[in-house]
């Protein structure tokens, strides 16, 4: 294997990574690019081509029976940009939930001589790998641990930052024991079904956040595992609806909803086509009555059965036998770069459905499109001590989703 052939991938790889993070207006540290430039990516990629290890999508490194993946090593723009919200500085007591070897590899060169790195899964075949991938790569003093990280590493242990990256529902009791005080936990936290990693900083026994991207990530397993609730409007899935925080709908009152005509209203609001506009899920998402995700496969898409943006997962909202989603933005005739928000609804308020839909996008827009806060509160706190917000009561937490800047 060619080390100059390597070396100009990995540069080639770093530069993408800074342009895309210029692009989502994100800064890529010169700490994090060096840490890039250091370790050997294709050592945790398995039998990917040196393209692939070194290209700008996820490397799945385990599946399930049904093809589904299990582990991977995550996108490299992602796996920057959550590194740049942890904020490791030398020195620093880093647990990482969620192992393959790589990020831990990144994350043992931010920290330095003086700091430590601990890496968690609860799959066995994940931690034996990912320690073999380290030890081949040279980083044999990063701890590995098979174990659920539902639950403390060691009783009375602390870490200064916390990093996970599994998808989660919610912030179990030991992430927050663990996290020392001004301490800083990264998670991907799913709420109304959407994801977004949150820099979460503690506060006393709370913990507020300083910032939050879109991601994905594969879900939680054992003790910490929550799954939604999954509505097919067509056979085969090739329509469904995605419930979460145990939402539900009449089904029945939904069959055959498609097939009846399909109402729409447009905004006025309109976007830039490469200007980022996941804020408004959440916004949408504690506004709308009856909110859910709409999900798609392709073969929907193209025959016109529905018009989604982004096919994993729409904005929608049901109420009774009426279900509106938002449109796939239009383009602006007079400025072929602008695209203008819309709704499409259908059943048998299907009018005023769409036009709930997009007056809520209007709030949004006259709100200052401003960005969303969380806090994350123990389970048992009282309303009168939470701020003012979307609350979603979860398993351990009371979550509170709110719009400081909004005008």
């Amino acid at each position: 294997m060619s080390t100059t052939r390597v070396d100009g991938l990995r540069g080639a790889l770093v530069e993408r990574i800074a342009a895309r993070h210029e692009v989502l207006g994100l800064i890529l540290s010169a700490e994090v690019e060096k840490a890039f430039r250091a370790v050997p990516r294709h050592r945790f990629t398995g039998d990917a081509s040196l393209e692939e290890a070194y290209g700008d999508d996820a490397v799945i490194t385990k599946r399930d029976e049904r093809g589904m993946s299990l582990s991977s090593v995550s996108a490299p723009w992602l796996q920057a940009a959550m590194l740049g919200q942890l904020q490791v500085q030398p020195g620093d007591r880093v647990l990482e939930i969620g192992s393959g070897g790589f990020n831990a590899a990144l994350i043992r060169e931010l920290v330095g001589a003086d700091g430590s790195v601990t890496t968690i899964d609860i799959d066995s075949d994940v931690t034996g790998r990912a320690e073999r991938c380290l030890a081949e790569a040279g980083y044999t003093d990063v701890e590995v641990i098979c174990q659920d990280a539902e639950f403390e590493v060691e009783p009375g242990r602390k870490f200064d930052k916390i990093l996970v990256t599994v998808g989660a529902w919610d912030i179990p009791p030991a992430w927050l024991s663990q996290l020392a005080d001004g301490g800083r936990l990264v998670a991907p936290l799913r709420t109304m079904g959407t994801t977004r990693s949150w820099a979460l900083e503690r506060q006393g026994g709370a913990l507020t956040s300083r910032g939050h991207l879109m991601c994905g990530f594969v879900p939680m397993q054992g003790a910490g595992a929550s799954h939604g609730t999954g509505i097919a409007l067509l056979d085969g899935n090739q329509v469904g609806l995605w419930l979460d925080e145990g939402q539900s709908v009449d089904k029945a009152a939904l069959d055959g909803i498609l097939s009846t005509p399909r109402a729409e209203a447009w905004s006025s609001v309109a976007t830039g086509s490469k200007t980022p506009y996941s804020d408004q899920d959440l916004w949408l998402a504690g506004r709308l009555p009856g909110f859910c995700l709409m999900t798609a496969q392709q073969d929907a898409l193209d025959s016109g059965v529905v018009d989604l943006p982004w096919r994993y997962g729409t904005p929608a909202f049901v109420d009774g036998g009426t279900l509106a989603y938002r449109a796939k933005p239009r383009l602006v005739e007079e400025n072929p770069s602008v695209y203008e928000f819309g709704a499409y609804a259908h059943g048998h308020d299907a009018d005023e459905a769409a036009e709930l839909l997009t007056e809520q996008i209007r709030a949004w827009d006259r709100a200052g499109r401003p960005s969303p806060h969380l806090s994350v509160f123990p389970a048992g706190t009282p309303d009168a001590e939470l701020p003012e917000g979307l609350v979603l009561n979860k398993r351990h937490t009371r979550v509170v989703i709110s719009w400081p800047t909004a005008r």
